[in-house]
């Protein structure tokens, strides 16, 4: 049999077994691929889903998970329909394509996945934060492929604003603008989790995602050596406390100088000396109004009652504190994220120490991007 003839015979019984097999509704014309293909049962979910079309244009093409639409996008030849990211584990997909001459629908089902815990993400959804507030996602496992997360991770300004990932850890990635944030400006964050492998059979169920704000511009400045601390509000100064910083006699109760947040605040805190017991020397163990925390190596800015030492000496163990009155009008106008600056002392803030972010310079902070060149 000549050559051209087998091909054809071999063609066509292509054709006949597609047709048997597929569960389109109009007969799927060569040149048009779907992957994962339509009847599928266990389709991977974090290779997405792709629809080409070799012999003409895509007009349309609609996908649902579950009931819920599934996003992607074309290719600018609309010759291509990529979804914009992973799939949903154990969910049934309905697919319609629509091409220059055909309709085509069916279906698949993603596998299913054991449920893995979701991240924990700050800010929280409909928070009001401040003006340096970065995105901390904080992963309870390893991440196994940081850029396919990377990915994964959606930050929409309602302004332009220059920003990046960084991350710190296999389980901990932060998103922070070059600049301060504009206040006003809304943030709309979504981790695009559903589907993406996490370990062996594990995938993201569903995504996560927060919305939040930026509030009004308060940052403060405190100033070791001139026993000062200055806040400053929508570019007014708003107020001019005495407080009084670490003793510096060890490093563990030097203040650390550098950018710091505001993290949480509390109404009260128990602060107990580290690694000491009750008859070491500088011991300690004391309830504590009004505690700002500012960095993990335990600094707060926080009410204390010893005028005498404010505004002339430092002899805390390493926090600020100031005049209780000062210092309950710091924590109630305070929003997690705002800037304090500290100056004057010989022990830097480490950039993963809390929220130290603000200590690498743009340069270093893009190149801790899975996805840096």
């Amino acid at each position: 049999m000549p050559r051209f003839l087998c091909l054809l015979t071999a063609l066509f019984m292509t054709l006949i077994t597609l047709v048997g097999c597929s569960p389109v509704t109009a007969l799927t014309p060569i040149g048009v691929a779907i992957s994962p293909a339509l009847g599928e049962k266990r389709a991977v979910p974090d290779r997405g889903l792709t629809i080409k079309s070799f012999g003409g244009v895509l007009k349309s093409v609609t996908v649902t998970a579950a009931g819920l639409p599934v996003p992607g996008r074309f290719n600018q030849a609309r010759s291509e329909w990529r979804s914009s990211w992973t799939l949903r584990p154990g969910a049934d997909h309905v697919v319609t394509a629509v091409t220059t001459d055909r309709r085509i629908s069916g279906r698949f089902r993603t596998l299913t996945s054991t449920p893995p815990t979701p991240p924990k993400i700050d800010p929280l959804p409909d928070e009001t934060v401040g003006v340096g507030m970065p995105i901390v996602v904080t992963f309870p496992l390893a991440v196994p492929d940081r850029a396919a997360v990377e990915r994964a991770l959606e930050v929409v300004p309602d302004r332009p604003v220059e920003g990046g990932w960084h991350w710190f850890s296999d389980t901990q990635a932060v998103w922070r603008p070059r600049y301060y944030w504009q206040p006003g400006t809304k943030v709309r964050f979504t981790a695009h989790l559903a589907g993406l492998r996490f370990a062996p059979g594990v995938y993201g169920i569903a995504d996560s995602s927060a919305t939040f704000v930026i509030g009004r511009n308060m940052s403060s400045l405190i100033d070791t050596r001139t026993h000062r601390m200055t806040v400053v509000k929508d570019g007014l100064p708003a107020q001019d406390m005495a407080i009084s910083a670490g003793t510096a006699t060890t490093r563990e109760y030097t203040t650390t100088s550098g950018v710091h947040l505001t993290m949480e605040k509390k109404e009260k805190v128990r602060m107990v000396s580290p690694r000491r017991k009750p008859g070491d020397p500088e011991y300690y163990d004391l309830m504590i109004d009004h505690a700002v925390r500012i960095s993990n190596s335990g600094e707060y800015v926080h009410a204390k009652d010893n005028l005498w030492a404010q505004g002339r000496l430092n002899v805390s163990h390493g926090c600020v504190n100031a005049r209780p009155d000062q210092a309950k009008w710091f924590f109630d106008n305070s929003l997690r994220g705002d800037p304090v600056v500290i100056v004057g002392t010989d022990r830097p803030l480490e950039p993963a120490n809390g929220w130290g972010f603000w200590q690498l310079p743009w340069n270093q902070w893009k190149a801790g991007s899975a996805l840096a060149p």
